[in-house]
C-alpha cells in the first residue's frame, strides 16, 4: 500500500480519530450484527445505550432466541423499525436451532439469513472474519462520490453496483476490517453531509468534488419519497378498578407486535368519535375527562398526527371487547410499546 494513498490516508485518520465504540473492540460475530442492525437508521449516540442493555439482556444468540416476543421487543422499544428487532429473534432462532448456535462465517452464508442484506453481511463478514469485501453505506457513497467525483444517482441500482465494485477494488487484502471501519467513521465525522470543513481534509489534495467546487452536490440523489398523512385518535379507556384497554398491532401495517390504546383512524369530531368508541366498549357508560395532542411523530413514509382521549368508565369492563385486552395500567408500562405512545406517557404523566 503506497504511503499517501487512497486507502493509507483513510487508515491513518481513522487510527488517530475513531471513535471508542463497544462493537468496535469485539470480533464477536453477534455483537457485531446487533450492532449493524441497530445503527440502521439510528444515530451512533442514540444506539449506544440501547445496545448495552440488549446485549447485557440477551448477552448470547441462545440467550435472545429462548427469550420471548415481547421481552425483545420491549428491550427494542424506542429505536423504531420494529421489524429489525422481529428480524434478529427470528434469525437468532434459526442459527441456535438449526445451526448449532454458530454464527456463518462468509458473506455468502451471512447474507442468507433474515433481515441481513448486502451491506450486513460485508460488514459482520469483514469485522468479524476479516474477508475481503467492502461496506457500503451512505457515508461511503458520500466520501468515494466526492473523493472521485462520481455523479451517479445512488439510488438506482447500478449506481450501487459501480460504488461496491469501487469500494471492492480499494479495501486492502491485509486490513479489510480497517479500512471499512475507517471509510465509514471518515463519512461519519469528517466528510459530513452539510458543510465539511474541507479545509483540514487529508484528502483535499486529490478530492476531485473539493476542486471542481462540487462537495456540496454530491452525491446525487433523486429518488424522492412518498410521504402518507395518517390522523390517529388513541383512547386510554379506564375502569373503575383501574383496568385499561390495549390492543397487539397485527402485521401488515407499522409497528407489527407491539401494544397500544383504543385506536381510531378517521377524520371526525370528538363526538363522532365518542359514538365509535361506545360501539367498542359496549353499554359501559364512559365520561372523557382530558385530551392531549395532536402529538406529531415521523416515520420515513408517514407523518402520523395523534390525538389521546382520557376516557373513565364508572364501572368495570364487560365482555364482548372484540380485539381488545383488558390490562392493570401498571402492567402497560411494561409491554413493549410505539414511540408515539411513549411521547404521549411522558405528557400526561408530567
Amino acid at each position: 500500500m503506497l504511503e499517501n494513498s487512497f486507502e493509507n490516508i483513510i487508515i491513518n485518520w481513522y487510527t488517530a480519530n475513531k471513535r471508542d465504540l463497544p462493537w468496535r473492540n469485539t470480533q464477536n460475530p453477534y455483537y457485531i450484527w446487533i450492532s449493524e442492525i441497530m445503527l440502521q437508521q439510528t444515530r451512533v449516540n442514540q444506539c449506544l445505550p440501547y445496545f448495552n442493555r440488549f446485549i447485557s439482556r440477551f448477552p448470547t444468540i441462545s440467550a435472545l432466541a429462548e427469550a420471548p416476543t415481547d421481552d425483545v421487543l420491549k428491550h427494542w422499544e424506542g429505536l423504531g423499525y420494529y421489524s429489525r428487532a422481529r428480524n434478529i429473534h427470528f434469525t437468532a432462532k434459526h442459527i441456535h436451532e438449526n445451526l448449532g448456535g454458530n454464527f456463518p462465517t462468509t458473506f455468502n452464508e451471512i447474507i442468507k439469513l433474515k433481515g441481513i442484506g448486502p451491506y450486513t453481511s460485508s460488514a459482520i463478514s469483514s469485522f468479524a472474519f476479516k474477508e475481503k469485501v467492502a461496506v457500503v453505506d451512505g457515508n461511503v457513497f458520500r466520501v468515494l462520490a466526492r473523493y472521485f467525483n462520481i455523479d451517479l444517482d445512488i439510488a438506482l441500482g447500478s449506481s450501487m453496483k459501480y460504488f461496491q465494485d469501487l469500494a471492492n477494488e480499494l479495501i486492502p487484502e491485509s486490513m479489510p476490517d480497517t479500512f471499512n471501519q475507517a471509510i465509514m467513521e471518515f463519512g461519519a465525522m469528517q466528510c459530513v453531509p452539510q458543510n465539511p470543513n474541507c479545509e483540514i481534509c487529508p484528502l483535499q489534495k486529490n478530492c476531485e468534488a473539493f476542486h471542481k467546487k462540487l462537495v456540496d452536490k454530491l452525491p446525487i440523489k433523486i429518488k424522492k419519497l412518498k410521504i402518507k398523512n395518517r390522523t390517529l385518535h388513541y383512547f386510554w379507556v379506564q375502569s373503575i378498578d383501574n383496568k385499561i384497554l390495549v390492543n397487539k398491532r397485527k402485521s401488515g401495517d407499522i409497528w407489527e407486535g407491539l401494544y397500544e390504546l383504543v385506536l381510531i383512524e378517521k377524520e371526525a369530531s370528538v363526538e363522532e368519535l365518542i359514538i365509535d368508541l361506545q360501539s367498542i366498549i359496549g353499554d359501559n357508560k364512559l365520561t372523557l375527562t382530558q385530551t392531549f395532542g395532536p402529538i406529531n411523530h415521523q416515520l420515513t413514509h408517514q407523518k402520523l398526527t395523534a390525538n389521546f382521549y382520557i376516557v373513565n368508565l364508572n364501572n368495570q369492563f364487560k365482555n364482548d371487547l372484540k380485539t381488545y385486552q383488558v390490562v392493570d395500567v401498571a402492567e402497560f408500562e411494561t409491554l413493549p410499546k410505539s414511540v408515539l405512545s411513549i411521547k404521549f406517557l411522558q405528557k400526561w404523566q408530567k
